[in-house]
C-alpha cells in the first residue's frame, strides 16, 4: 500500500515496513521541513516526483539499505594523492544552495532529468538555516569543483548527493566527513541505494529492519554530535579534523 500524505498533518509519516516492493511507501503533494525531518528519523526520504499528473513527490524506504560505516571507508590511491597532496581546499556550510544546485546540474547514469527540483532546495535550505542540512564542498582557489550535501541528526548523517567537476572533488569531501565523523561520532553515513561507486568506497546494504532499529538508537540525541557552527567557522579544516 502507497499512502497519500496529509498536508494538514505533517508530523505523520507511515513506517518504513509499509513499503512496496520497490521501496515506495507514501506520496505527497509538497516535502515541507517539518516532514521532511519526520521523514528522515523514521526512515523514509523524498526521491522524486511522480511524471504523470499530480506530479506528487514519492517517499522511499529501500530494503536493502544502503549505509557507509565510518570504519569501512576505502581511500584510493588516487584519493590517497589528492589528500596529500591537499589539491582542494575544503569548506563547511559555505555554499550550501549553490552545492545543490550543482547536484541538480549533474549528469547521472541512466537518468533522464535530476529529483533535485527548485522546490526541494527551497526546503533543504530552510533545513540548512536550521542547522540540520550541511554541505562540504572542494574548491581550488575561489572556484567551487564538488562537494556533497546532506541531513545530520544525532549520530546519522544522511547523505543525499554528491557532484564532482574536477577528478576526486567529491571524493575528498566525502573523506573529510569520514574524518570529521570520527572525530565527533557519526556511526553511520545513510547512502540510501546501491551504487558500485558507493560499494567501492566501503559502503554495504543491509536489511532496512536492521537500518530503521539503528536509527532509533543513533536518533536518540535529536542533535547532531558534529559541531557544525565551529567547523564552518574555521579557515584551516585539517587543524581541527
Amino acid at each position: 500500500m502507497v499512502f497519500l500524505l496529509d498536508d494538514q498533518n505533517p508530523l505523520w509519516i507511515p513506517s518504513p515496513e509499509e513499503a512496496d516492493e520497490n521501496g515506495m511507501v507514501a506520496v505527497s503533494e509538497s516535502l515541507g521541513v517539518e516532514r521532511l525531518i519526520s521523514a528522515y528519523r523514521t526512515g523514509l526520504f523524498p526521491w522524486m516526483k511522480m511524471e504523470q499528473e499530480p506530479n506528487f513527490w514519492c517517499w522511499f524506504s529501500p530494503d536493502p539499505r544502503m549505509v557507509l560505516h565510518p570504519k569501512n571507508f576505502k581511500t584510493s590511491r588516487s584519493l590517497k594523492k589528492a589528500l596529500v597532496h591537499e589539491q582542494f581546499e575544503i569548506r563547511i556550510d559555505q555554499n550550501f544552495r549553490q552545492t545543490m544546485e550543482a547536484c541538480a546540474r549533474s549528469p547521472r547514469p541512466n537518468q533522464e532529468s535530476t529529483w533535485i527540483e527548485k522546490e526541494m532546495i527551497d526546503d533543504y535550505e530552510k533545513l540548512h538555516k536550521m542547522g540540520i542540512a550541511h554541505s562540504l564542498e572542494a574548491f581550488i582557489g575561489n572556484q567551487m569543483v564538488g562537494g556533497l550535501y546532506g541531513l545530520a541528526f544525532g549520530k546519522m548523517f544522511f547523505g543525499e548527493s554528491m557532484y564532482h567537476t574536477v577528478p576526486e572533488a567529491s571524493k575528498v569531501c566525502l573523506a573529510h566527513l569520514i574524518k570529521i565523523s570520527k572525530k565527533f561520532g557519526i556511526a553511520m553515513i545513510d547512502c540510501q541505494a546501491h551504487t558500485n561507486h558507493l560499494e567501492k568506497m566501503g559502503a554495504a546494504e543491509i536489511p532496512r529492519g536492521e537500518f530503521t532499529q539503528k536509527l532509533g538508537i543513533l536518533l536518540n540525541e535529536s542533535i547532531s554530535v558534529v559541531p557544525w557552527d565551529k567547523l564552518s567557522e574555521s579557515s584551516n579544516l585539517a587543524r581541527l579534523l
